[in-house]
């Protein structure tokens, strides 16, 4: 397979052209995309009930369908899933991605056409793999095997034909030839969905592979690379793959967990951030060590951005990319070849750049501390937390936040519960440092913070190894993409975990 890597290299440089011509025409890619979705989606029930064959411009397509959560559009998506079609889009749709979501037991399923597979998730990889070979032409990354974190990959089967299941088990399931043969481990351990045995099986199993690559939610990945440690005596990961070159990661802030992860490998690699969420590949970073993602603009989804203050309005607002700007968090609402339509994903982004369209996960619209007007986001707490640990020696595995509120007796405060894999050499200190970089991040936290007027100093708890674990097994979603909350804007989230963590 040696052999292989230059082939592609090559193969990949020829593709650039195809990714250069919607980068340097982002927004009439757009028009293309919304066009065609329209147009393939006119006689599907959705689209008869919106005059889509009367649509002929982005004005008239957004004054015309609202915008829908997942509770709108979830009777149409039931009814895909029993066999239905011509629903919300114009071809079978025989898969689901089962997202179970991270502040309800609600689960979400996002319908995944064959023009979401092929237009959306595998051209969007197949443009990574060549940003990639693009930045290091001399890449020796296919000449050994991918290792997947990936979530719970139990597939249900509703029918003979409809099945759902985590969005990792989907694409494993319906992954092209040129995919399969450069994973591990084998499909029956991958789609194990009993994540602790999993973790076992997964690092028994590809020890002693030629793993080159590494993908996943950075708290998994961390599991996995101690487990297998531990079973090969080595200090560092490099010792038990020397051809590791890539870390791709998506789902999380990678800030609080590089410098671990960065000591365990042992080794300078190369680390790759996407944006690959169940309702489609949205972006991946496509320069090394530079901020932002790449917007993917001709993927079988049309965007829209909602400015966060829109949010919960009764005729929300978007605008497209003509008018979005950088620094200013905005709320993505998108349409699919999926069938999903005018649809909020939830997610907050920030433009890291317009030339060409870059940008980052910012948090959550309903992830945020703004009890009080401080306006944190999920952004500002990971760099805070990241600072605070750089300052005392700490490194945090997980943490979360909410606010306790003005009493008789006090102002309100931030309150903090912060599972350490390396305690800090004073708590303190680790308080202080939190708060202040949070005031040089946030101006409205540090206008809040001013005389303990509105806020006092943050409470931070350590919790005991394994708290937020305990709590994520508790909810049923211990395992792959599922996640904590890191910010919430009331207090039950904390208190279930600090009743955890009391019984531990």
């Amino acid at each position: 397979m040696k052999l292989l890597s230059p082939a592609i290299s090559r193969l990949a440089r020829l593709r650039m052209w195809r990714i250069d011509s919607w980068v340097s025409n982002p927004v009439a890619s757009q028009r293309e995309v919304l066009q065609d979705l329209v147009t393939s989606a006119q006689y599907t029930e959705f689209g008869r009930k919106y005059n889509f064959s009367k649509l002929f411009s982005i004005s008239e397509f957004k004054r015309h369908i609202p915008i829908h959560d997942y509770e709108k559009i979830k009777p149409y998506i039931l009814r895909m899933m029993a066999g239905e079609e011509n629903i919300l889009w114009n071809t079978p749709v025989n898969w689901f991605a089962k997202s179970s979501g991270t502040t309800s037991d609600k689960s979400k399923f996002i319908p995944i056409s064959e023009e979401s597979f092929k237009e959306t998730h595998f051209k969007a990889t197949k443009d990574v793999l060549t940003n990639y070979y693009k930045n290091f032409p001399e890449s020796d990354l296919l000449t050994g095997k991918s290792l997947v974190v990936g979530g719970s990959h139990q597939l249900n089967q509703v029918n003979e034909e409809i099945h759902y299941g985590d969005l990792s088990a989907v694409l494993l399931q319906n992954t092209p030839f040129w995919g399969q043969w450069l994973k591990t481990p084998e499909l029956s351990i991958a789609l194990l969905d009993e994540w602790e045995s999993k973790i076992e099986k997964l690092a028994i199993s590809t020890i002693e592979e030629n793993v080159t690559s590494l993908a996943g939610v950075p708290t998994w990945t961390i599991v996995l690379i101690k487990r297998i440690l531990a079973l090969s005596g080595k200090q560092y990961l490099k010792e038990v793959w020397p051809n590791l070159e890539l870390y791709i990661h998506g789902g999380v802030s990678f800030t609080p967990y590089r410098e671990q992860l960065q000591k365990l490998i042992g080794a300078p690699i190369n680390y790759l951030e996407i944006y690959n969420a169940s309702e489609g590949f949205f972006s991946a970073q496509d320069t090394p060590e530079e901020e932002g993602m790449l917007l993917f603009t001709q993927h079988g989804i049309f965007y829209e951005f909602m400015p966060v203050e829109e949010y919960e309005k009764a005729d929300p607002q978007t605008i497209g990319l003509n008018d979005v700007e950088v620094n200013k968090n905005y709320a993505i609402v998108i349409s699919t070849n999926g069938g999903l339509w005018r649809y909020l994903v939830g997610d907050t982004v920030q433009f890291t750049s317009l030339h060409p369209f870059k940008i980052k996960v910012s948090g959550r619209l309903k992830h945020y501390m703004n009890a009080f007007g401080e306006e944190v986001i999920v952004d500002n707490s990971d760099n805070a937390i990241t600072i605070a640990s750089e300052k005392t020696g700490a490194i945090v595995s997980d943490y979360t936040a909410a606010p306790v509120y003005f009493s008789e007796l006090s102002n309100g405060a931030h309150e903090w519960l912060i599972e350490f894999d390396k305690l800090p050499d004073d708590i303190n200190k680790f308080t202080s440092e939190l708060d202040a970089a949070l005031k040089s991040i946030n101006s409205d936290y540090e206008a809040k913070r001013h005389k303990d007027i509105a806020l006092r100093m943050p409470l931070v708890h350590i919790m005991p190894h394994g708290t937020f674990k305990e709590w994520l097994r508790s909810r049923g979603k211990l395992g792959g993409q599922n996640k904590v909350p890191r910010l919430s804007n009331e207090r039950k989230l904390l208190e279930e975990i600090l009743l955890i963590s009391k019984s531990m």
